[in-house]
């Protein structure tokens, strides 16, 4: 499974208006547990640790060291 990094939300505002009222109300701790938790739901979905992998790098800012981790 390769990552995709393009713009692939068929309605980007939307999740976003989403994820915000899913924090909504929440204390400080509160939502870094909602966002750990999300993070490992959607690992689960995803399933894949190369993919898995490609994101975390992604996220940081720096590129994967293993050569079968690919990106769109």
């Amino acid at each position: 499974m390769t990552l995709t990094l393009t713009p692939n939300l068929q309605n980007p505002d939307d999740f976003y208006a989403a994820l915000l009222r899913a924090h909504d109300g929440l204390s400080e701790e509160e939502t870094h547990a909602l966002n750990a938790r999300l993070v490992l739901i959607l690992a689960n979905h995803i399933g894949d640790l190369t993919t898995l992998e490609a994101a975390l790098a992604a996220a940081r800012g720096t590129s994967v060291k293993k050569a079968d981790a690919t990106t769109q």
